[in-house]
């Protein structure tokens, strides 16, 4: 990767990152589904404007937002609802400890669906790692943790394939959010019936606003630029990041504290994606050779 696409990589490991936080911070005022229709909504406009600012093209064509649709489902509507139930039980560096799962669920999806990505012997190494980390963290957890946590891995599984359609960032990244915005719409309004609800503060909605400005609008243009210049490999490297920038503000602003096991199942987890990335041990043999 280039120095820009570094750059970029971490930016993105801090957007998304900070949408645990977030989401932590909305989840004081709003209920689950409150915050992640605000989120993709907000996340819609915000993108809409910067197609119709920069000149961009929006969606056109039963196809692709055939494809759009199903994005939105898998990679939106499905994980951050997860995500939003689970971290009403458990923290939001935690729940971006078991996000780092992903790459772990791309590697066994590739394996059964492709005939040129099967899983070698490191790579087998890497998922039990990766797997073992995931026990350890739920280990000594309260009923109702667990259930979050698999909520969290399930959001993983969900998050573990994306498309690429061959347009403009700017109008995969508008599209699947409205899309999303469309699907959770009805369900949003049956469940938390916004009518009756009270005002939230302005700490909750400026929460809704960053998570859906920086951690969604902004962050998936460098996502699907990302993927274009540095390729799907090189991008899942961000996941070893995003627990460390969510923890960070977890402990700073939130004064989050999290577990030896905790710690110790992240360990285990990041040996994992070592292990499947493979870039460390090319290293190591390079200088014995």
């Amino acid at each position: 990767m280039s120095g820009k696409d570094w750059i970029l990589l971490i930016g993105l490991s801090l957007l998304w990152g900070g949408s645990f936080f977030f989401v932590e911070v909305a989840l004081q005022g709003l209920p689950p589904l409150s915050v992640v229709w605000g989120r993709v909504f907000l996340g819609a406009v915000f993108l809409g404007v910067a197609i119709v600012a920069t000149g961009g093209h929006f969606p056109k064509g039963r196809a692709m937002w055939a494809a759009l649709i199903g994005m939105g489902f898998l990679n939106n509507v499905i994980p951050f609802s997860l995500f939003a139930f689970a971290q009403g039980q458990i923290s939001g560096a935690m729940a971006a400890i078991l996000n780092a799962t992903t790459p772990l669920f791309s590697l066994a999806l590739l394996h059964a669906m492709t005939a040129d990505e099967k899983i070698t012997p490191p790579k087998a190494v890497g998922l039990g790692l990766g797997f073992a980390g995931v026990v350890t963290m739920m280990g000594g957890m309260a009923f109702d943790d667990v259930w979050a946590s698999a909520a969290c891995l399930a959001a993983a599984f969900f998050r573990a394939d994306v498309e690429q359609l061959g347009v403009a960032p700017l109008t995969i990244a508008f599209g699947q959010v409205t899309c999303s915005t469309v699907m959770v719409l009805p369900i949003w309004l049956w469940v938390d019936q916004p009518w009756a609800m009270a005002q939230p503060n302005v700490t909750v909605i400026g929460a809704v606003v960053g998570i859906a400005a920086l951690s969604t609008a902004l962050a998936y243009l460098i996502f699907f630029r990302l993927l274009a210049s540095a390729g799907a490999i090189n991008l899942s490297l961000v996941t070893f990041l995003i627990p460390v920038s969510a923890t960070l503000l977890g402990v700073v602003l939130l004064g989050t504290t999290l577990q030896p096991q905790h710690l110790a199942g992240f360990g285990l987890i990041a040996a994992g994606l070592a292990a499947i990335d493979g870039r460390i041990w090319r290293m190591i043999s390079a200088r014995k050779a």
